[in-house]
Order: structure tokens, then sequence, then C-alpha cells
């Protein structure tokens, strides 16, 4: 495999769309009493919009994203309709979808129940989200901040409530894609994987202890995918038989087995604190190894992909991945139930 060709595919992740809508508002569901809200931190896995008046190519803006989202709007989410931090609101039973908290549109409704904070591209390393122009890791724990002072506001000021919203709600966070995926692939990392993926976790653990200094205490932290299979290294140049890049699988098992391993540890440090892993990982490499039994027919390609033809598939809901670097909404839609049980069962 060449790697410089299959770090250039790579980047699919992040910039698979150099991609202009608002999302609607968001519907709100029956209320679960135990989870009060749903925060979303991290990458393009779980971005609602937060990139659409950057300054940068990683956005998602324009058609076909969104094509089979509700009115077929371009919202800004990196794939055909509602993206996995979408369906986690819905299964918590908070919302159908949740706003992106740097939509201009946003609607003080929605604050109580929920926003959402990952910027696509953006991942644990700065020079990740430097390199793109979207929104570090760090900078969406300072949006998070100033968000906790609108809520205060709109319930009233009354800080036990708002204690309450922010002590209760479950922080979905998505990172280390493209710090693998962008950073090391392309050597910006200058270090070996095994040195790297420990700063990853370090960083990680930096990210969730921000969190927890305000006022977070429930935690579902998604693993990385397996990106070899990314439809885009799969195309990598020589890759005829479209397999799986297992050097890039590899990178990511480390990273997801010593981050499981590290969220056990600090479950067990911070009070109060409650931390599930979220096996992405596995969850999609099934459906890639099987897609037939979840009623796919391709796995390999992306139902768009626009290095190799302006048109999309008639069906994404055929296709494990909508683009080169992002799993259709029937993908998160099939692995996402079992997630929300366990969410439920752990962390309610």
């Amino acid at each position: 495999m060449n790697f410089s060709l299959l770090s250039t595919m790579l980047l699919a992740l992040a910039l698979s769309c150099v991609c202009l809508f608002s999302v609607g508002h968001a519907q709100p569901l029956s209320g679960n009493a135990k989870v009060s809200a749903l925060f979303a931190f991290g990458d393009s896995i779980l971005d609602t919009g937060n990139n659409n008046n950057l300054m940068t190519l990683t956005k998602c803006n324009f058609s076909p994203y969104g094509r089979d989202f509700a009115g077929g709007k371009a919202t800004g989410r990196f794939g055909n309709g509602r993206v996995f931090s979408d369906l986690i609101a819905e299964g918590l039973s908070l919302k159908t979808l949740l706003p992106a908290y740097r939509d201009p549109n946003l609607s003080n409704n929605d604050l109580s129940t929920g926003v959402c904070f990952a910027s696509g591209g953006s991942g644990l390393d700065e020079r990740t989200a430097s390199s793109q122009g979207v929104i570090w890791v760090t900078d969406q724990v300072k949006d998070f901040k100033e968000y906790v002072t609108k809520l205060n506001g709109v319930v009233g000021g009354n800080q036990e409530q708002t204690n309450a919203i922010i002590s209760n709600a479950v922080y979905l966070i998505s990172a280390g894609n493209n710090d693998l995926a962008i950073t090391f692939a392309t050597g910006r990392a200058q270090s070996t994987i095994s040195d790297y993926t420990d700063l990853m976790v370090t960083w990680t653990d930096n990210l969730l202890k921000s969190l927890y200094d305000n006022g977070a205490r429930k935690f579902a932290v998604l693993g990385t995918l397996p990106l070899g299979c990314l439809p885009g290294a799969r195309d990598a140049a020589g890759n005829f038989l479209k397999v799986c890049a297992e050097p890039a699988n590899q990178w990511a098992d480390t990273f997801n087995k010593k981050l499981a391993a590290q969220l056990n540890n600090l479950g067990t440090t911070l009070p109060g604190s409650k931390f599930v892993y979220v096996d992405m990982y596995n969850s999609l490499l099934d459906l890639i190894n099987n897609p037939q039994a979840s009623g796919f027919i391709d796995a390999a390609d992306g139902c768009y992909m626009p290095t190799m033809s302006p048109v999309p598939c008639p069906d994404a809901s055929r296709y494990v991945f909508w683009d080169i670097g992002h799993p259709s909404e029937k993908s998160y839609q099939t692995i996402a139930p079992k997630i929300i049980e366990e969410l439920k069962e752990k962390l309610a």
C-alpha cells in the first residue's frame, strides 16, 4: 500500500464535502426524567452544522448532502440525512434533531434539552483543527461554557435548575478519527503510532476532565471508525480489489483499546461520574463484513463519490457509506438501537 496515497484518501473523513441552509427547529419528544439533555462534541460523526459559517472548506451545506433530510435540506450534516447525534437524542427521548450551537437560528427553546458543539474535521490534536480552520475540541468546551450562561438566562437565573440540566445530561464525544486520518497519516504528528495514541488518550482525558469540572457527569465516548475500511481508503491507488487498508485499521484499534481502558480508570477516579465506551469500530465493521444481513448491497463504495462521479446513487439506504468518509443515515439507524439501550442502562 502506498502510504502517501493512503493518507490522502483518509482525509475523506473530514474533507469528503467541500460542502448553504439552516436547520429547522428540533421537535421535542416526551422527556426522559433521568437524562435532561444531550451535548455532542468532536467531529463530523456528530456535527449538525457548526461549520456552516466558518471560513473552511470542511463543510457540507450544499446538495446532495441532506438529500434524505426532512425537506431535502443541506443543513451542514456530513451525510445524506440525520447523523449519529440526532439519533442518540431521539433514542434518549429528547428530540428528533440535535441543533448546532453555532446555528444563527438556534431557538432558546432548544437550549434546555441540548445542542451540538461538534465540528467536522476537528480532533484532539490542535493541529488537526487548525489545519482546516475548524473548531478544536478545547474551543468547543469554551462554546459550552458560553452556552451554560445562556441556559441560565433561559431558565430565569435559576442556578439550581441549570446545574440539574448540566449534571443529568449525556455528553456524547467523537474525537480521534481525524487525528489519525489526517495528522498522523500525513506525517504531521512526527511520532510512532504507540506514542501518538498515548498522546490522544491524554488529550481525551483532558477534554473529559474539563467537561467534568464544568458539571458534566455522564459521558458516552465513541471509539474511532474502522478507518481503513472507509471507501476513500479502499480507493487508494493500487487497491483495485478495494480491500480494507489494514494499517489504518490497526491505528484505530490501537487507540480504541487504550481509550476504553482509560475510560474505565476515569470512572473510578472522578466522583459521581459515569462513562460508556461506544464501540463504533466493531459496530460498523459488522455491517461492512456482512452488509446483506442488514439490507445493504455495497460496503466498499460510498453512495456519493464526488471524485468519481458528481451524481449520487439512487438509494443511499442500500449503502453502508454515504460518501468516501461517512456512514449513511441507514447505517447509523442500524447500529444506534443497541448503543442507545446501553446508554439508557448505564447512564440513566
